[in-house]
């Protein structure tokens, strides 16, 4: 069974894809690991989800279990909003397998990471399972 088979007759949710200017800039900042050019490219891209998990990743990264709480939930709230306009409607997959998901993925783990890190551990513990039920192909531990 593929991930892209309907749960319980649910279809899968996909995103639509970013601008592709957008994502190549997040590429580049990512491997280069400047927090700076990930500010900017939020900046000119707030809803772009990816960039919102990434920005939140390096946060994290660099000790700041704070920032990354934010990030991650600015993401974690924007993707909401993202998934309901595709079609989502309260359950049903949310595939890895289709990149322009993954931020929205990456947000809901990072949310639980930074959780954690701030003593929130029920939260965690609920984008734990939350992540499971969206996306049991995702690659994030």
């Amino acid at each position: 069974m593929t991930a892209d088979l309907p749960l319980h007759g649910v279809e899968p949710t996909h995103l639509p894809p970013e601008d592709p200017d957008a994502s190549a800039a997040l590429l580049e900042a990512v491997s280069d690991g400047r927090l700076e050019a990930l500010r900017d490219i939020v900046a000119d891209n707030p809803a772009y989800l990816d960039a919102w998990a990434r920005m939140g990743t390096a946060a994290l990264d660099a000790g700041d279990a704070v920032g990354a709480y934010a990030c991650a939930r600015v993401g974690y709230h924007r993707g909401l909003d993202a998934i309901r306009r595709a079609g989502w409607r309260g359950q049903g997959p949310v595939p890895w397998a289709h990149e322009p998901n993954r931020g929205f993925l990456r947000s809901v783990w990072l949310l639980g990471k930074a959780a954690e890190a701030i003593g929130e551990d029920d939260e965690a513990q609920r984008c734990a399972v939350f992540l499971q039920e969206l996306a049991r192909d995702h690659e994030l531990d």
